[in-house]
């Protein structure tokens, strides 16, 4: 049975606190999992979780400041101590290339994984699948940040009454999806468009263009709200969001369900920061996350 859900490893904010751990996210979507932006100490979180270096496939990072990335270098030993049998793909800003052989070379480990880099230089699609196409969109940081994006494909969703109705059954089922029509019965009179899921990371960022491009008609937004609305101008002099700006930005967006991560340590309340998004009217499914948490991703529209 296919698995669609966001296991949380981390959310805290530039320095691990007492109750989070620097960042780290994994994608689980059917049989593959993506991980994203794994900060110091992501290895261990991902013991507590209950991921193994066997579910990844691929590594997302959005920006090489620490807590972004610092858990690269044991993330990718580990992924070559246990023999993943699968290679993996690494996506990174292309101008942080020095950063990653850095941390992918830090100290002496036996390679035994096929480890490809991908990396981002500008928007666009990165990688094709048949589950998915990833893409990128830049954003607004003091340093180069891209924010990431899946897209399921859209399909056909037979409709067992129209067939029925029509007496298409069997092999006949088949015919009609390859050729479209079926004895003068067009395709579309005995089914219908299935929107296909979608899914968005955006960390560290001001409100810009590619939060806007990311976050539309996205099922799941994982997105920063570093700050509450109150310290707007500290956000935008250091390139994060708000509560609010998340919030708000997630409504224009048509967002489903909306995962607010990555906060400063100056907060105690995580309550304030759902406050204030829906304050700013969103009214979808909201989760404030928490270290070795799972969300599921919303069901697919029908």
């Amino acid at each position: 049975m296919s698995v669609r859900e966001l296991v949380v490893l981390g959310t805290a904010s530039q320095v691990p606190t007492r109750h989070r751990n620097h960042n780290g996210y994994l994608l689980r979507w059917d049989g593959e999992g993506i991980l994203f932006d794994p900060g110091e100490g992501t290895q261990r979180q991902m013991l507590r979780a209950g991921v193994a270096a066997h579910d990844i496939n691929r590594i997302c990072v959005t920006h090489f400041h620490g807590d972004h990335s610092l858990g690269l270098a044991g993330v990718i030993q580990r992924i070559n101590l246990d023999q993943v049998p699968h290679p993996v793909t690494a996506h990174f800003p292309a101008s942080g290339q020095h950063f990653f052989d850095r941390l992918r070379y830090a100290t002496a480990y036996r390679q035994s994984v096929e480890l490809t880099e991908v990396p981002v230089a500008a928007d666009g699609v990165l990688a094709t699948t048949d589950a998915y196409t990833l893409d990128s969109h830049r954003l607004s940081h003091p340093v180069e940040s891209y924010g990431y994006r899946l897209t399921e494909p859209d399909r056909r969703r037979m409709l067992p009454g129209k067939l029925a109705e029509h007496g298409i059954e069997g092999p006949d089922v088949g015919r009609i999806q390859r050729d479209g029509v079926l004895r003068g019965i067009p395709l579309d009179e005995v089914s219908e468009q299935r929107r296909g899921q979608r899914f968005a990371f955006i960390m560290d960022t001001r409100l810009c263009e590619g939060v806007h491009a990311l976050a539309e008609g996205c099922d799941m937004l994982v997105i920063e709200s570093t700050f509450l609305d109150a310290d707007s101008r500290l956000a935008a002099d250091h390139g994060h969001l708000t509560a609010g700006q998340a919030g708000r930005a997630a409504k224009e967006a048509g967002v489903r369900h909306l995962v607010l991560t990555h906060f400063s340590q100056r907060y105690n309340d995580s309550e304030a920061f759902e406050h204030q998004a829906r304050a700013a009217g969103f009214e979808g499914e909201l989760t404030i996350a928490q270290d070795l948490i799972r969300v599921p991703v919303p069901t697919r529209h029908q």
